[in-house]
C-alpha cells in the first residue's frame, strides 16, 4: 500500500502482518498507481504524484526494492508526459503496461536481462537475473566481484526499455499497427487494468465507462463493452414501455425510484478520484479504486457495474452471472479479489488414513466450490463476501429454523464505534427501564400472524407510541389501506384512506433516525409520514430493500416470522389508488 504520508508498506497476507516499510524521501512524491515487478515481487513500481512541488517530472515511475527498503528508488523511468492512472505487470511476458491521464498506453520491459556479460561461451546469450537486488545493496557486499556488479548494473538498465519480441513476446513492429492509441484518440484514460493469467489478453476500464479488451502480443482491440449510463437509461425506458403495454416484467428489473437512486450514486462516483475526475489522488472516499479482474482460468472477466458485479465470458460476450444483484440497490460495488478454495487433496494420504479404503474418500460426492469473492463498495468501510453457499436457501430447506435470523446473521458489524454509537449506548440504560416499551409484537391479521422485533433501545419514542396504540386497541380492525407490489404494505390509519391517525400524545412527533437501522433489507417496519417530524399512527412493512427511505422514515422493527404472510398481502389485487379490492385488516396486536 502507498499512503498519503508517502509511506510504502508491504504485507504478508498469510501471516496478517506488515513485513516491511519504506519512508520515501520527500522529493519522491508517490502517486496512486502501483504494481509489483517479477514473480518474487522484489521490485515495486510506483507512479509519481503530480503536485508541482517535488520537482519530479509528471509521469515519472519510481522503482523501489522490497528487499533493502531503501527510501531512494533504484531507478526512475520517464516514459509518460502526464501522471499515471493505472499500471499492471504481465508476469508471463515480463512486461509492464502503464497508462497516463492523456490515455497513452505504454509497454515497457520489466525483466532484468543481460546479453553482454555472460561467461562460458564465445557468443553472447540472453539470461535472466533471478535475484532482483538494488545497486546500493550490490555495492555494499564485499563478496561480490566486479563482473557480477556490472551484470546487475546492466540488468537494472534494461528496466523501462521498449519491449522486444524475443524478450517480451510482442509481434508488432510499430505502435501505429496497434490499437494502443485508441484511448488517446477518444481523449480518455484507464481507470483500471487487468491482465489475464495466460498473459495473452488485458482489459482496460476507461474513464468513459467503456471496457476494452486487447490482445497483448498484437496490441489489437478484441471486444468492447459499454457501461455508460445511457445504456441503462435505454434499458429502464424499455422496461417502462413493456409495463405500460401490460407485458410481463422481469422481477429483477429496476423501477424508476430505484434507478434514480443508483444514477445519483453514479454521478457522485464520477466526481471522485475513483473515476479520475479530480487532480487530487487521495480523497475522503478512502483512496478507493475501481478494479476489473480476470478469473484464474482467464475465460471470465469480473466487471463492477450499476447492477452488481458482472461475470462476462469475453469470448462469447455473454454475461453468465451477476453477483450482488440483490444488494446493488444500496451498494455500488467497485470490484474485489477472488479467493480460491478447493485445495488439492492428497489421495494417497487419504487412503493411508482410511486404512486403504477408497470409500472414506468420498470420491462420488459432488463438492460445491468454496471459492469466494471479497468485494468493496463505494464510500463503505466494509468487506462484502460472495460465495457459492447460500445460507438463506439452506434455512428454507431446513425445518425449525428462521429465515430472518439467517439474514441478520450475515451482517457482521465490527467497525470501531463512532459518535452515533456512543450516543446510542448512552441512551440504552434509560430505555430498558421503561416498562411501557415492548420488545416484540404480534400483528394478528385476517391473513395470518406477523411477528415483529421492536427496537425499543434505539427508537424509544416510536416504540412507545406503537405499543401504546396496540395496548389501547387503537389498531384493532384497522385495514391495510395501501399495498404496492415490490415495495411495501401500509396500515395504521383508523380512517382507512391514508389521511388519518395521530400519536398517543395527540398530533405528531419527531423522527428517530439511527445509523444502524436502515431500509437495507425486506420486512423492515417503518413509520409512514408526510414529511420530517410528522409521525402519527401509520406504519408500513417493506417487501424489498428500500435504501432511498433512509433518514426519511423511522425504522423501529423487523419482521422475524410471518414473512410469507407479508408476501401474500403484497400479491393481492388492488385498485387505482393501491387499496386492496378485498379488505385485509388487523384483528389485534399483542405486545410482549
Amino acid at each position: 500500500s502507498v499512503g498519503e504520508d508517502n509511506v510504502i508498506k508491504f504485507y504478508d497476507v498469510g501471516g496478517f502482518d506488515v513485513t516491511g516499510m519504506i519512508q520515501v524521501q520527500d522529493k519522491y512524491k508517490c502517486g496512486p498507481a502501483v504494481s509489483f515487478i517479477g514473480e518474487d515481487q522484489s521490485l515495486l513500481a510506483v507512479s509519481s504524484k503530480a503536485d508541482g512541488k517535488s520537482g519530479t517530472a509528471s509521469g515519472t515511475i519510481f522503482i523501489f526494492s522490497s528487499l533493502t527498503l531503501s527510501p531512494v528508488p533504484v531507478k526512475e523511468i520517464q516514459l509518460h508526459a502526464a501522471p499515471l492512472t493505472a499500471m499492471c505487470y504481465n508476469y508471463e511476458h515480463h512486461c509492464m503496461i502503464s497508462v497516463d491521464k492523456k490515455g497513452v498506453i505504454e509497454y515497457w520491459n520489466g525483466a532484468m536481462l543481460n546479453n553482454t556479460f555472460q561467461s562460458g561461451g564465445d557468443n553472447d546469450t540472453m539470461t535472466t537475473i533471478d535475484d532482483y537486488d538494488t545497486l546500493d545493496n550490490v555495492q555494499s557486499e564485499k563478496t561480490q566481484n566486479e563482473e557480477q556488479q556490472k551484470i546487475n548494473d546492466v540488468a537494472f538498465s534494461s528496466l523501462g526499455e521498449a519491449p522486444l519480441p524475443s524478450r517480451n513476446g510482442i509481434t508488432y513492429t510499430s505502435k501505429m499497427d496497434t490499437d494502443l492509441y485508441s484511448l488517446l484518440r477518444k481523449k480518455n484514460f484507464a481507470v483500471s487494468i487487468a491482465i489475464s493469467p495466460t498473459g495473452n489478453h488485458f482489459a482496460i476500464y476507461g474513464s468513459d465507462r467503456k471496457v476494452r479488451l486487447f490482445e497483448y502480443k498484437t496490441g489489437k482491440s478484441v471486444v468492447q463493452y459499454d457501461e455508460r449510463m445511457k445504456v441503462y437509461d435505454a434499458m429502464v425506458q424499455k422496461q417502462m414501455e413493456k409495463n405500460a403495454s401490460g407485458a410481463s416484467s422481469n422481477s429483477s428489473s429496476m423501477d424508476n425510484i430505484d434507478y434514480g437512486k443508483r444514477a445519483a450514486r453514479e454521478r457522485e462516483l464520477s466526481e471522485t478520484s475513483i473515476m479520475g475526475s479530480t487532480d487530487n489522488s487521495f480523497q475522503e472516499c478512502g483512496n478507493q479504486s475501481m478494479k476489473i479482474q480476470f478469473d484464474p482460468s482467464g475465460r471470465y472477466l469480473l466487471l463492477p457495474t450499476i447492477i452488481g458485479i458482472k461475470v462476462i465470458e469475453w469470448s462469447t460476450s455473454k454475461c453468465k452471472k451477476v453477483m450482488g444483484k440483490g444488494d446493488a440497490s444500496g451498494l455500488r460495488f467497485l470490484g474485489g479479489c477472488i479467493c480460491l478454495g478447493d485445495a488439492k487433496v492428497d489421495k494417497q494420504m487419504q487412503l493411508a488414513r482410511s486404512g486403504g479404503s477408497s470409500a472414506a474418500m468420498g470420491e462420488n460426492k459432488k463438492k460445491v466450490s468454496d471459492a469466494m469473492l471479497v468485494a468493496l463498495a463505494f464510500n463503505k468501510k466494509r468487506f462484502y463476501i460472495f460465495s457459492n453457499v447460500d445460507p438463506i436457501k439452506e434455512i428454507e430447506n431446513s425445518e425449525g429454523k428462521d429465515q430472518q435470523e439467517a439474514i441478520l446473521a450475515r451482517d457482521i458489524l465490527n467497525e470501531p464505534p463512532d459518535v452515533d454509537d456512543l450516543l446510542l449506548n448512552g441512551m440504552e440504560g434509560t430505555a430498558d427501564q421503561d416498562s411501557g416499551l415492548g420488545k416484540e409484537a404480534i400483528l394478528r391479521t385476517t391473513m395470518g400472524d406477523i411477528h415483529i422485533r421492536l427496537f425499543a433501545n434505539e427508537t424509544p419514542k416510536t416504540v412507545e407510541n406503537f405499543c401504546g396504540h396496540s395496548r389501547s386497541g387503537y389498531y384493532d380492525n384497522v385495514i391495510f389501506h395501501r399495498v404496492i407490489k415490490g415495495f411495501m404494505i401500509q396500515t395504521g390509519d383508523p380512517l382507512g384512506d391514508g389521511t388519518g391517525g395521530e400519536s398517543i400524545w395527540g398530533g405528531e412527533f419527531e423522527d428517530e433516525f439511527v445509523r444502524e437501522l436502515r431500509h437495507d433489507r425486506p420486512f423492515t417496519v417503518s413509520m409512514a409520514n408526510a414529511g420530517p417530524g410528522t409521525n402519527g399512527s401509520q406504519f408500513f412493512i417493506t417487501t424489498v430493500p428500500c435504501p432511498w427511505l433512509d433518514n426519511k422514515h423511522t425504522v423501529f422493527g423487523r419482521v422475524t416470522k410471518g414473512m410469507d404472510i407479508c408476501a401474500k398481502m403484497e400479491a393481492v389485487k388492488v385498485d387505482e389508488v393501491d387499496k386492496p379490492l378485498e379488505e385485509i385488516s388487523i384483528v389485534s396486536v399483542d405486545i410482549a
